[in-house]
């Protein structure tokens, strides 16, 4: 973790509004509106906020699945956005995103064994000689018998298609991973899991993750530093243990009060927040929270907080503090 692998500076995404009879834009959607950070190399990485805050357009556009409205990406030294298509060819190997839902991001029609020798047939990173030979040793490291190459995504359950797909990201042997939620529509016992098997794929592979969450209990176990989104912009960025220990914006104590405590003699308060998300495509002014946040003051009506440094390695946006 000696220099960034990733840097993202000010990036922003917006997503135009169209309505009248020819359809020209009549505003934008914010869903990321200038956020900075870096991901240093071996580092799990976490993204935390809420269904609305902007955390998979921001994984997507880290990955040029959406072009960036302004602002900068930089993958080890590389400007993601400016590559020209045959350079970012090359460079797409090496990054990777793991969607949400793995039955959607897998074709029902196509064996899984053919969907992930797929991939390294068409980087020539195998030939139709071998490539069953290094599909099943993908597979192994994920944790599937080789009996499974010849059954389709239907055939199998939530966790073993996850499995399945993390064996897919995988198979280009890439440096950086983007996972949205890969945890998120699984049973408990089968969350554990998975966030084992991204563990140990980390330390064997020496994988860099951006891991993307609405859960911090899920975060705690596997990244080293977190950021929490709201409404398309980061609020507080700490280290795991920084976070937990001393949490400073409300909305982070939010949502680190809904996060259960395995020990009964242990209580928390939780803090519940009014209202919902507000609009990406008319935010509020000020500070994005005051609309929601219980210690608002006029200057968080009035004024954007800055994004400054609290300590070595926390950092916070609020004007409370």
């Amino acid at each position: 973790m000696d220099r960034p692998l990733l840097k993202i500076t000010d990036l922003k995404k917006y997503f135009p509004v169209k309505g009248g009879l020819f359809g020209r834009p009549v505003g934008w959607v914010r869903a990321v509106d200038g956020v900075s950070f870096e991901i240093f190399r071996g580092e799990a990485f976490g993204l935390v906020g809420e269904s609305g805050s902007g955390k998979t357009t921001l994984g997507q556009t880290v990955l040029r699945m959406h072009g960036r409205t302004s602002g900068q990406v930089m993958f080890d030294g590389l400007d993601i956005h400016s590559l020209p298509p045959k350079e970012f060819h090359k460079t797409h190997t090496r990054m990777q995103y793991i969607f949400q839902d793995p039955y959607s991001s897998l074709n029902p029609r196509i064996r899984i064994g053919d969907a992930i020798a797929e991939p390294l047939l068409a980087h020539r990173l195998a030939t139709r000689a071998d490539v069953g030979e290094q599909v099943e040793n993908i597979l192994a490291q994920c944790g599937m018998a080789a009996r499974f190459m010849d059954r389709y995504p239907h055939e199998f359950s939530g966790g073993q298609r996850q499995r399945i797909v993390i064996a897919r990201a995988i198979a280009l042997n890439p440096e950086f991973i983007v996972a949205d939620e890969p945890v998120s529509s699984l049973d408990v016992s089968i969350q554990a899991q998975i966030i084992n098997l991204f563990s140990d794929l980390q330390e064997e592979r020496k994988l860099t993750y951006l891991f993307i969450s609405h859960d911090l209990g899920i975060v705690e176990h596997l990244c080293s530093r977190i950021a929490i989104m709201y409404l398309g912009s980061v609020v507080e960025l700490a280290t795991r243990s920084e976070l937990f220990l001393n949490p400073i914006h409300p909305y982070t104590k939010a949502l680190l009060s809904a996060v259960p405590i395995p020990d009964p003699e242990r209580k928390r308060s939780r803090i519940v927040l009014n209202g919902d998300i507000p609009s990406p495509e008319n935010p509020p002014l000020g500070c994005r929270f005051h609309t929601r946040c219980p210690y608002a003051k006029d200057i968080c009506r009035e004024k954007v907080p800055e994004f400054r440094k609290v300590k070595d390695h926390h950092q916070v946006a609020c004007h409370l503090f």
